[in-house]
């Protein structure tokens, strides 16, 4: 992992993404959590201040040594007790039906192997556990669809393998949840390219 996705990448990320309008999702998509939880792509730990008061532990996988520096700096600041671990999403070390819900916040973008990782969680969760998501991806706007794929490379590059026509809904149709709930919008303040965002609940 070079010197961009393990200094420069962490401030970056922090820079963009930790804004007040990205605080009021975050706690709409961590609201009703409860139970074991796995927060994967943890990155350096914006939702953590943001867990409902009854959340006192959580586990976190997160691949990047830079994300953790900064998470570790969160996690002296909350009272939420953090199994970290510093790993992929698509390799979890964890038992069949270990955790209650998986959170997942813009973090699908940027796995390689999505597919593996989606299949992963799912098998870590419990029965009727849930998959609780907020992520951007592809637009169903056509002129938006082209830029976002014109522009992947450019984007692969600077958010450290982001991609930017991630079609979420078709991903985790491929995956035996019993119901997927998805809430699609535009976040504000954000290019259409780069905000086009799925919010919702997947249960197995």
């Amino acid at each position: 992992m070079g010197f961009y996705s393990r200094v420069v990448f962490p401030a970056f990320y922090d820079c963009v993404i930790d804004k007040p309008y990205w605080d009021e999702h975050r706690k709409r998509q961590l609201a009703d959590v409860s139970g074991e939880i796995l927060e994967i792509g943890v990155g350096t730990g914006l939702n953590l201040p943001h867990y409902p008061d009854h959340v006192r532990r959580i586990t976190t996988v997160d691949p990047n040594p830079g994300m953790n520096r900064k998470l570790a700096k969160r996690i002296a600041a909350s009272e939420i007790e953090v199994d970290r671990r510093m790993l992929s999403s698509e390799e979890l070390p964890f038992d069949d039906e270990t955790f209650d819900c998986v959170v997942s916040t813009i973090t699908m973008c940027s796995i390689v192997n999505v597919d593996q990782a989606l299949g992963e969680l799912f098998r870590v969760l419990t029965p009727g556990g849930r998959f609780q998501f907020f992520e951007h991806g592809v637009c169903p706007d056509p002129a938006v669809q082209r830029r976002q794929v014109r522009w992947n490379w450019l984007q692969g590059m600077i958010g450290d393998g982001c991609r930017l026509d991630l079609d979420l809904a078709a991903l985790l149709a491929n995956q035996s949840f019993t119901t997927v709930e998805i809430d699609n919008f535009y976040m504000p303040q954000t290019p259409r390219t780069h905000g086009y965002m799925y919010r919702g609940i997947a249960t197995k």
